[in-house]
């Protein structure tokens, strides 16, 4: 096990979980902030450090006396990016990761985990792929990401650093604020439309399950140079989502639903409204395709070579999610 650890976006959903599991384990953790802030009690002493990705002396400094690295900070992956937000993917997804694996060679460090994405690869379409899938990142946010594990394996090729990435399907779980939790909002104020079973699967994972990802390859000696997809087992359409969402909300299954085409006119209707009001509404043509498409991972090869898998069923995560929501 590692002497001690950075953990870089401790602020964020994910670094903040991983964050007080090194802390519940009694792993020595320095938590690495963008800017300076008080951090929120974990249960016990952390060393904190403030630095940006992008600036390189920053990152030696966070860097010193470390032997291993997890890195969850990055530019978020949003729906209706603009061009902004295509030039901060750049910067903070990808030549911040190249900083932060700069630092780590220069700094002795032993390995790094890095936390990417799905988004790394293009849309699987009607399959659940693996993580050969050869078809290419299509958003800024995916290119960036896809771009910054080149980056590190370019960099672990040449020195003793070990390279470990985990790549999270949709992640959800108590302080996320995605899609599940939009649907429900929608559900709970009664506009959101019973949606049709289109057989259509979607991956997601429950945070406490990444984390344990993260504990299984950070001192897995098998893991070092691989790539995973981090998801369930088992993926659901959105009228599953829909109706595990009512459940854990203690409402009443839906006993009708719109039909596809119906959706996908509302959705067409969304775009033209939001090209002409220069915002986004609640049903849009790229909420409807996340809807009702598919987006299947394969999680077996992480299974396979280190016997990690998913634990967190989907009525259990949603029920802790949503606890009291529906009272």
């Amino acid at each position: 096990m590692p002497t001690r650890v950075l953990l870089t976006g401790a602020s964020g959903f994910i670094g903040g979980h991983l964050l007080a599991a090194l802390c519940e384990r009694g792993i020595p953790v320095r938590a690495m902030f963008r800017q300076a802030g008080a951090l929120q009690a974990v249960g016990r002493q952390v060393e904190t450090v403030t630095a940006d990705l992008l600036d390189p002396p920053a990152l030696a400094r966070a860097c010193a006396d470390v032997n291993l690295i997890i890195h969850c900070a990055g530019h978020a992956h949003a729906h209706g990016a603009t061009a902004a937000d295509a030039r901060h993917h750049f910067e903070t997804n990808l030549v911040g990761t190249r900083n932060l694996g700069d630092a780590a060679v220069a700094a002795g460090v032993s390995r790094l985990v890095f936390l990417s994405s799905v988004k790394a690869v293009g849309a699987p379409g009607a399959e659940c792929v693996a993580e050969d899938w050869p078809h290419p990142p299509e958003t800024p946010y995916g290119r960036a990401k896809r771009e910054a594990e080149a980056a590190l394996r370019e960099i672990a090729a040449e020195h003793p650093l070990e390279i470990v990435i985990l790549r999270p399907a949709m992640v959800y779980g108590p302080g996320s604020r995605g899609n599940l939790e939009r649907m429900a909002r929608g559900i709970r104020a009664g506009w959101f439309p019973p949606l049709p079973e289109t057989g259509q699967r979607r991956s997601l994972v429950h945070v406490d399950d990444v984390v344990a990802a993260v504990l299984c390859v950070m001192a897995d000696e098998r893991a070092v140079g691989h790539t995973y997809f981090v998801a369930h087992p088992q993926a659901h359409s959105g009228a599953e989502l829909q109706a595990a969402i009512r459940r854990a909300l203690g409402l009443a299954p839906q006993r009708w639903h719109v039909p596809q085409g119906v959706l996908r006119t509302a959705g067409r209707l969304g775009d033209w409204l939001g090209r002409l009001s220069g915002r986004r509404f609640p049903i849009d043509g790229e909420v409807l395709a996340r809807l009702l498409g598919p987006e299947c991972y394969d999680p077996a090869a992480i299974y396979r070579d280190l016997g990690w898998q998913a634990r967190v069923s989907l009525a259990n995560g949603l029920a802790g999610l949503f606890r009291g929501a529906g009272e």
